[in-house]
């Protein structure tokens, strides 16, 4: 619960902290801050009610129901669940009544309000799934209080279906009560509840009944179904299986709608909407008609009577269900039935049916009954409906339309819609939908039925909404019922839109502008929405919002007032009352006056303008018009200042005013800018625009000296000036100059000239200025008196300075001519001054170049790099040094952007041709060049190596590219490419050496390494850089380490050897940086990623080691406690894989482990060791972040072995002697432990020695000596004894210890790399298993092999054996006889008569059930219901002694009849998805047999599961490979082929032929005993090899099958298989097909009382060979431990797991559908178990057992050669059992106990067992919750099966032996026929005896 403790306000915020949804992409999905909600217990959360009255809600939930406000606060909370109840018992439950009882969630199942009686509250009505789904009452007011309740429930009060998944509806009617109120009129209420059929429970409610509320009179009860209240009768529960989904009154009548099959047409799943008449208590007016929602959508989920275009009408959310099944996909779709086309198809159903017989005018069927009862359409009167508009006890009913009321989707969806509610704003129908994704989606219904989506929220993301959507009575919000919470929507939100422009926006159907009102509102708000213009509609705007066009002037004077015009579209219309306002900026409002479209307005004062921004000449107010208080559009109004125009610009202040946009006008004897057209002293100038040309301001317009003013030399500046006759007074002209902010103020003279122009000669002045620049522009003007006279812009004087910045002479000539700077040679030292300030000559020429540097010094011969030289008088400018430059004698070209008057010379490298060094020559002009100091050298740098040569496409590898001279150039010209990637360089070059680092590739492969010095490329000859595939990463263990580090991390993965430096790395930050971070957690939510990268992180790392391309070793990085470990991750070189990426969970680093010094009590003093023993450590934590595998200590300079280490002991085991000490300061050995890099000192170590000085005097010794003698020699002896024995005891205990510590260290490496050889193996084989590599046999063989096992020749393979002359007849008679089983009665009876004989033994059942599969495989939907009767009757026979043995064996006809059958349907199965896995575990485990010995005589071998096939002798044998040669057309090709050499000759060719004819079926391969197997040595050497040949070795009573061992063939040797000559006397072992045996071997051998042995001797005692006493002491170990080599059975288990597991899963795993026939027949099996009453689901479960895995599946699983073209040996099936045994035992639903005696093949899968059972179980119930009814799905699939497969049954053969039985128990036959009443009408004895005369020529009495 989270709204009951949440304040209100928050509740609105919390939208806000969820995540954002996620949507498809085409429906902009928002999520509205205005939706509240609140979360309750009880998910899914199924019902919603509002009392209309009070507003309050009520939900109903699993086990909780809720009452709360309108605002969606709590009011009340009331537990329903959880209560011990079964589906299977009635209430009240008593457990002991009821077993199967357990605590029962209840669901809520209907909810709904009862009005009150008067002045009552009224009550709501509650049913749950619990009891049988009984029904309370609770008070509205306060839920918790309850009105009525029944503690003892009779089964009349059964109201709601008992199972979650099944629907069920009501509705509360109001009627009169004509009974009881003894014609009063009373008032009676009623409920009509429409419930689906439950399997479980009573059986007899049907789909709708009607239910008691009020007045409830002793005897009767509230909820009871009472004989006169009425219901609707069904002939079949389950047939008619209704899914109601609403109930809803309309006028006069109730309607339900649902969905159901469609039983009278098609069998499909369809939507009905049926009717029944309030007043009508026997449901005499019950009619349905079916509803279309065009597009295939047939399943209605949801509805809601609503209004559209002011007429009734249905909204159906319809679903497109799943191919023929009530599942609904999430396709769907709105559709919209108006309800009086409704009743218009209901009422012409109910006429058609009254009055014509249920026929239409055109004798097509329009109507017809029902729900399989006995009543039919009727021709009554005309007047009969009229008459009987609720029909009556004559007319027919239940009625039902054959014709179906279409509709078009107003909207569809690809998400399943799941909840529909509509409401009408201004005329307009808007429904909304909810969907399974927790959306709300808006729809406004056209009047067309066309659907427009305006909007989309999520209101619960990934939560369904419940079909009860409902809207609250002010309409304004909509509430939502999601899984676990109720949300309050908005319908819209228009009043969050502030102007027109946003309201149109929107696009919203309830929203609009409301103009005067100036918001958006809905309609009815709007008082003026009839006016046109006043509302304006958001959805579809036809018209746009009110704006201003233009007014009239938009920009005048600030200093006048004047009226101003503003033209306004869309104005609506006002009464003559009423008047709008202007109002400018935040200025008063001024009235408005309005003509048509125009409204005028004075405009403000000029005193009441705000002030000009500073820096501007205008200011824009807005203008509003507004009526009231609300403001209905604005345009911008310009008020101009033309005084600020004039004071912007000082300089011309004239000319800006006269220029400006604004209409100003220049009073030039006021220095004036005004808006008037006069001034105060006459004269004025007019703005442009309204005296265009020539401007007539006084003005200076040039210079008529020259702009160059040189410093310190007097110089007059003369000034030209015009339209100066405006001013008359005598005022004085003053030239004045700005220099640096300092004015200088100069007379001037004037003269005046013709053209009305004045020349102003300004007094001489020598000018400075401090600035060190050339040239210094400073501004001239004229005043007069005060006035500043305009200048024309940019009128400037250029004073420059020749000395600033001309260092040397060519800088000073270079400065242009009109400057006259020139270089003077006078004292101290030569200068640039202007020409008239040098006392002495100037220079003509400049001195010789000089060069300071030159950069780089060296190039490539190839040149094209760029040399930089610098000094000074280099030229005066580019053109100086064009061809002068040379360098080391080769000219170099100068680059004109890199050209620097005098001082530098940029120039491109030209080719030398060969290696040459020289000076830098520059030239200039006449002089002598100058000449650098610096030698520049012309290299040819090589390329000599690379280190490394390869690295991983996403780069990182530093190259080392070694070379000479490869400091050519400048660092800048180097560049190296890898390809066409750049390789970036990244520390300094040197001459012999480079190093980059490689970026990333886009491929893999080869590239060339080039280096660029400039434009001249190198590259290493023949040798290239290989980018590999990145490295991969699979497996990194383990996953933790501690602080100190050094734990190794085995990482595994692919190219680990391409990395060039790999590394480990651990990011840590300081733990107080987490205290901080943890205080301010809330504010860094959003921040959350940047945390990673925080300044505060620091990263730790370690190098790794790589061991292979597969392997590599890291060392854990040392970490201090101080911080904390935030990742790991390896950095293999550019790539980077973090530790999660790899495991799916985070590298741990745990406190270092804790050890406790060994002298506890006194640490310094050391501790006592008794040699021979171990050396305990305790300690903490010591196995938390290490094994003991990882740890060694050290004793001294010896290892100290440690044997065991638990989390607080170490156990060592010291050398036997004391080891020396290696520390210098101490004679004894300190005992020290090594755990990765943390070293353990844990003190000094004194051994005992047993040598004690004795203090005794040597008298007294010798005479103690003698005395005691005696008595110690005694005592000697039995200690020496007993020490011997038990330290024996020790060594062989410490020994097996040892051994089984070993072992199980071998066994999981072996399993390892048994399991990678495998699985390399079998990636070569699924290449071929693909396509035509897996061996299928066809349907014949298979059909062959399953009907008749074991038989030699089969009737499908035989003809007919009979004399042409009869052949006709007997034919003809076997077509009457097949005729004759087609009838059922003949073939019952004929069954059951043979299995009553006595002599009808069990082989010959299964012969005649096969016999007649083959005969009836044409009529498979026939022989099913044979098959299905048969069975009913068995379950009969077995149901009445013990069911559990149903169907355990195969003892009669029906049994075989259903494992044919099962085989036949599960054909294409195996052929599709079981074949494929079952092969592959097949060819694992030849493949795994093959690999160790098989002894060829008793078929035992090295590697099984099956312990008594096992191989326990240790035989020593090699595996080898032997190069066979195979003939392909006309060329031999060798081909190796491995085999062992303890392999006998005929397993050799057995295992060539497997390999020569890898993927070929077995039977298309040659037998190998029609095969000779040829050594071939050197060129003439041949020598045919066989099992049995003169050189057997002979051994007593036994002889030895020979072996490559025997022949001494090489590992290597060449053979060939050659086809077997006639004479050749070889014996082979005779491995001949027959359904898996084998024929007795050598028989003449056995017969002649030799013994054959090929690896053991099968007699109990076997003689051990010479060569074989060397391994004696491995004997000695085998007997140590028996059952040691029950190992080998664990590593062969290991080994086959996965295609164990992946044949299982693809029996068992319902991810696919399971195939029809299974889920047909275990639906047929649940309705026998419901038949017959039989509830325990344990005999259910033993059922489907017997039926499909252990009567087909083990059989398959034993015999792959039933499905496969295979060959299975006695070791492979050995293999097999144990597999098929485990198979059986996980479908058991007894527990599987395993204990120390049971037998080793269980205990070998105890552990998987459960998983299987699991499985098994899963599927089982898959199957059974999965949707029922595929019986129209299985007769397809059989006529399909039947017409598939028929022809190549040989039924004459298969009916002809069928009449074998018939003649041997002809008369018994005959009499049961004449038995049976029907099979004497149809006269089935004597059709027989027909047969048997034309068969048999047999005389009979016809």
């Amino acid at each position: 619960m989270l709204a009951s403790s949440i304040p209100p306000s928050l509740l609105i915020l919390l939208p806000f902290l969820l995540p954002p949804p996620c949507h498809p992409a085409d429906i902009i999905v928002t999520s509205d801050p205005s939706v509240r909600w609140v979360e309750l217990h009880g998910a899914p959360l199924s019902h919603l009610v509002l009392d209309p009255g009070t507003g309050r809600l009520y939900v109903g939930g699993v086990d909780h129901l809720y009452q709360l406000t309108s605002d969606l606060e709590v009011m009340s909370h009331v537990k329903t669940g959880p209560h011990l109840d079964s589906p299977d018992c009635l209430p009240p439950i008593v457990p002991h009544d009821c077993p199967s009882a357990t605590p029962t969630h209840n669901h809520n199942k209907l909810l709904l309000m009862e009005a009150g009686q008067g002045a009552e509250p009224g009550s709501l009505i509650v049913c749950g799934s619990l009891y049988q789904g009984i029904c309370d009452k609770r008070s509205v007011t306060n839920i918790s209080q309850l009105i009525y309740q029944t503690s003892n429930p009779v089964d009349t009060q059964y109201v709601a279906a008992n199972d979650p998944r099944v629907s069920t509806v009501g509705l509360v009617i109001t009627t009169e009560n004509k009974q009881e109120g003894g014609g009063t009129g009373g008032v009676m209420r009623l409920m009509l509840v429409g419930r689906g059929y439950t399997s479980k429970g009573p059986g007899d409610i049907p789909p709708i009944t009607t239910r008691r509320l009020f007045p409830v009179v002793p005897p009767r009860r509230a909820f009871s179904q009472e004989e006169e209240l009425g219901k609707l009768v069904v002939g079949s529960y389950s047939e008619y299986n209704n899914h109601f989904v609403k109930a809803v009154a309309h006028g006069n009548h109730v309607y339900f709608l649902f969905s159901r099959r469609d039983m009278w047409h098609k069998k499909e799943y369809r939507t009905y909407a049926s009717r029944l008449c309030i007043s009508d208590r026997s449901f005499y007016s019950y009619v349905e008609v079916p509803l279309l929602c065009h597009g295939g959508y047939n399943l209605a989920q949801a509805a809601w009577l609503g209004n559209h275009s002011g007429e009734p009408a249905l909204f159906v959310i319809m679903a497109a269900g799943q191919a023929s099944t009530p599942v609904a996909t999430s396709r769907s779709a709105l559709c919209v039935y108006g309800m009086a086309k409704l009743d218009a198809m209901l009422l012409r159903a109910q006429e058609v049916c009254y009055t014509e017989g249920g026929r239409g005018s055109s004798g097509q069927e329009e109507a017809y009954i029902e729900y399989a009862v006995s009543s039919k359409c009727l021709k009554l009167p005309k007047d009969s409906l009229s008459e009987y508009p609720c029909g009556g006890e004559h007319t027919p009913n239940p009625i039902a339309s054959a014709v179906p009321l279409p509709a078009t989707p107003t909207f569809t969806s690809t998400t399943q819609l799941t909840a529909v509610t509509t409401a009408t704003e201004a005329g307009h129908t808007i429904a909304f939908l909810g969907d399974r994704e927790g959306r709300l989606h808006k729809v406004l219904v056209r009047s067309d039925w066309s659907g427009d989506l305006y909007g989309s929220l999520s209101v619960n993301s990934g939560s369904g909404v419940s079909a009860d959507l409902l809207l609250d009575d002010s309409q304004r919000h909509i509430y939502v019922l999601t899984n676990s919470r109720l949300s309050k929507v908005p319908v819209s939100s228009c009043e969050r839109q502030t102007d027109c422009q946003s309201c149109l926006a929107v696009r919203d159907p309830y929203c609009g502008w409301c103009v005067l009102e100036g918001r958006c509102s809905r309609k009815h708000l709007c008082r003026r929405h009839m006016q046109p213009n006043h509302w304006l509609w958001s959805f579809e705007p036809t018209n746009q919002c009110v704006t201003v066009q233009s007014l009239q002037p938009a920009n005048q004077s600030k200093d006048e007032q004047t009226q101003v015009t503003l033209s306004v579209v869309e104005l609506p219309a006002l009464s003559e009352a009423e008047s709008l306002s202007c109002i400018f900026g935040l200025l008063p409002p001024q009235p408005a006056i309005v003509m048509e479209t125009s409204i005028t307005c004075q405009s403000p004062a000029p005193e009441l303008l705000p002030p000009m921004p500073t820096g501007s000449d205008h200011i824009i107010l807005p203008v509003s018009l507004v009526f009231g208080h609300v403001t209905i559009t604005t345009g911008n109004m310009t008020f101009y200042d033309c005084g600020a125009v004039s004071r912007l610009n000082q300089s011309s202040q004239c000319l800006a005013c006269v220029s400006s946009l604004w209409r100003c006008n220049w009073c030039p004897l006021d220095q004036l800018c005004t808006h008037n057209h006069s001034c105060p002293n006459q004269h004025i100038i007019l703005n442009q625009r309204e005296s265009p040309g020539p401007t007539s301001c006084p003005l200076v317009f040039a210079l008529q000296s020259s702009a160059l003013v040189p410093l310190g030399l007097s110089t007059t500046v003369v000034l030209r000036g015009r339209n100066l006759d405006v001013y008359t007074d005598e005022a004085q002209y003053l030239c004045v100059v700005e220099i640096e902010g300092v004015q200088f103020n100069l007379t001037a003279v004037v003269e005046k000239s013709q053209d009305n122009t004045n020349t102003f000669t300004c007094s001489p002045h020598q000018f400075q200025y401090a600035v060190g620049q050339l040239q210094y522009s400073a501004p001239v003007y004229l005043r007069r008196g005060e006035r500043r006279i305009d200048t024309t812009p940019g009128l400037r004087l250029q004073l420059y300075d020749c000395s600033a910045g001309q260092s040397d002479c060519s800088q000073c000539r270079a400065v242009p001519e009109e400057y006259g700077c020139v270089w003077c040679p006078g004292s101290p030292t030569p200068s640039c001054v202007y020409n008239q300030s040098c006392t002495s000559v100037p220079e003509d020429t400049c001195p010789p170049p000089q060069i300071t540097q030159v950069q780089p010094v060296s190039g490539p011969l190839e040149g094209g790099i760029l040399v930089t030289i610098t000094g000074s008088n280099l030229g005066m400018r580019y053109h100086d040094v064009v061809d002068s430059v040379t360098v080391a004698g080769v000219q170099c070209l100068p680059q004109p952007e890199g050209y620097q008057i005098s001082t530098r010379v940029v120039c491109e490298l030209q080719p030398s041709g060969k290696q040459r060094d020289g000076p830098v020559l520059v030239t200039v002009g006449t002089t002598p060049p100058g000449k650098s100091t610096q030698i520049f050298t012309y290299q040819d740098p090589q390329l000599l190596d690379l280190v490394p040569d390869k690295g991983p496409v996403s780069g990182g590898t530093r190259l080392t590219i070694r070379g000479r001279q490869l400091l050519t150039g400048q660092k800048s010209d180097l560049r190296a490419f890898l390809g066409p990637q750049p390789c970036y360089i990244v520390e300094e070059v040197n001459d012999t050496q480079l190093v980059c680092q490689t970026g990333s590739s886009n491929q893999t492969g080869g590239v060339t390494v080039r280096v660029l010095f400039g434009k001249a490329e190198r590259t290493i000859p023949l040798v290239t850089f290989r980018y590999l595939d990145d490295p991969v990463i699979t497996d990194a263990t383990p996953a933790e380490s501690f602080y100190a580090g050094g734990r190794a991390i085995m990482v595994t993965g692919r190219n680990l050897d391409v990395v060039q430096q790999p590394i480990i790395a651990v990011w840590v930050e300081p733990v107080e940086v987490q205290r901080v971070k943890r205080r301010r957690r809330m504010a860094l939510l959003t921040a959350k990623q940047q945390l990673v990268f925080n300044s505060t992180m620091t990263t730790v790392s370690e190098r790794c080691s790589v061991l292979s391309s597969s392997q590599m070793t890291c060392l854990t990085p040392t970490v201090t406690p101080e911080v904390k470990v935030k990742g790991l991750w390896f950095q293999l070189d550019n790539v980077r894989v973090h530790y999660e990426s790899i495991k799916g969970k985070s590298f741990t680093y745990y406190s270092n482990p804790e050890f406790f010094p060994l002298n506890r009590e006194a640490p310094d003093a050391p501790y006592r060791f008794k040699p021979g023993g171990v050396i305990a450590v305790e300690g903490q934590d010591l196995t938390r972040a290490i094994s003991r595998q990882e740890v060694t200590a050290r004793l001294g300079d010896q290892e100290c072995e440690v044997k065991t280490l638990d989390n607080t002991h170490l156990y060592c085991e010291p050398p036997e002697i004391q080891p020396v000490s290696v520390d210098d300061s101490n004679e004894l050995p300190s005992l020290k432990v090594f755990m990765g890099n943390l070293q353990v000192d844990l003190g000094l170590v004194q051994y005992d020695s047993d040598s004690l000085l004795s203090p005794v005097p040597l008298a007294a010794q010798i005479s103690l000596g003698a005395g005691a003698a005696v008595i110690i020699l005694s005592v000697l002896v039995v200690i020496l004894m007993y020490r011997r024995k038990s330290k024996q005891a020790l060594r062989d205990y410490k020994k097996v210890l040892l051994q089984l510590e070993t072992l199980e260290i071998n066994v999981g490496d072996q399993c390892r790399k048994e399991f990678t050889d495998l699985m390399t193996e079998m990636m070569d084989l699924s290449s071929d298993v693909g396509g035509p590599g897996l061996p299928l046999l066809d349907y014949r063989t298979y059909a062959e092999r399953v009907f008749f096992p074991g038989q030699q020749v089969a009737p499908l393979s035989r003809q007919l054996d009979l004399p042409e002359s009869r052949r006709q007849t007997v034919e003809q008679g076997l077509q009457q006889l097949n005729n004759l089983l087609n009838n059922r009665l003949f073939l019952t009876r004929f069954i059951h008569t043979l299995e009553a004989q006595q002599g009808f033994s069990q082989r010959d059942r299964g012969y005649v059930a096969s016999l007649l599969t083959m005969a009836l495989h044409d009529k498979l939907e026939y022989f099913t219901e044979v098959m299905k009767s048969l069975l009913q009757d068995l379950v009969q026979q077995y149901v009445v002694k013990n069911p559990k043995l149903m169907l355990r064996r195969t003892e009669t006809v029906v049994e075989k009849m259903l494992t044919n059958w099962m085989s036949i349907c599960l054909y294409s199965f195996l052929k599709e998805v079981a074949g494929e896995p079952l092969y592959m575990l097949y060819r694992a485990i030849k493949y795994q047999v093959d690999k160790g010995p098989v002894d060829a005589v008793t078929g035992k071998a090295k590697r099984t599961l099956n312990d008594s096939h096992l191989l326990r002798e240790d035989i020593d044998y090699c595996a080898m490979t032997l190069t066979v040669l195979v003939k392909n057309g006309v060329e031999v090709q060798p081909c190796p082929v491995k085999v062992l050499d303890t392999d006998t000759i005929t397993q050799v060719k057995d295992k060539i032929l497997d390999q020569v004819y890898r993927g070929a079926p077995f039977s298309q391969r040659p037998p190998a005993d029609s095969l000779d197997l040829e050594w071939r040595s050197g060129q003439a050497g041949h020598l045919t090899l066989s099992d049995d040949d003169v050189t057997a070795v002979v051994q007593g009573r036994w002889k030895r099958l020979n072996t490559l061992q025997h022949y001494k063939v090489p590992d290597g040797a060449t053979v060939a298989l050659i086809p077997r000559s006639q004479s050749s006397g070889g014996v082979g072992v005779n491995q001949v097909f027959q359904t898996g045996e084998k024929t007795p071997m050598l028989e003449g051998e056995e017969e002649e009382g030799l013994r054959l042995w090929h690896l053991v001797k099968s007699s109990e005692d076997p003689e051990i060979p010479k060569h074989r006493k060397s391994s004696m002491r491995e004997r000695e170990r085998a007997k140590a431990i028996p059952e040691i080599y029950l190992t080998r059975l664990l590593s062969m288990k290991g080994t086959l797991q996965k295609f164990v597991d992946d044949v299982f899963v693809a029996i068992l795993s319902t991810k696919r559908p399971p195939p029809i026939a299974v889920r047909f027949f275990f639906d047929f099996l649940d309705d026998m178990a419901e038949k017959h009453g039989i509830d325990d689901p344990e005999t259910v479960h033993i059922w489907k057992t017997n039926s499909l895995p252990l009567r087909f599946w083990v059989n398959i699983l034993k015999n792959p050669q039933f499905v496969l073209d295979v060959q299975v040996t006695d070791s492979i099936d050995a293999v097999l059992s144990v597999i098929a045994q485990t198979f059986i035992d996980s479908c058991t639903t007894s527990e599987h106990k395993v204990g120390r005696d049971s037998p080793v093949n269980k205990l070998l899968y105890a552990r998987e067992i459960p998983r299987y059972k699991q499985l098994v179980e899963r599927y089982y119930s898959d199957i059974h919750s999965a949707a029922s009814g595929c019986y129209q799905e299985m007769n397809s699939t059989l006529t399909e099966l039947s017409g598939s497969f028929a022809s190549e049954m040989n039924s004459l053969v298969a009916l002809h032996e069928l009449y074998k039985y018939i003649n041997k128990y002809y008369d018994q036959i005959i009499m049961s026929l004449e038995e049976d009443s029907s099979g004497q009408k149809m006269q089935l004895a004597y059709r027989l005896q027909q047969v048997a005369a034309l068969v048999e020529n047999k005389v009979t009495d016809l």
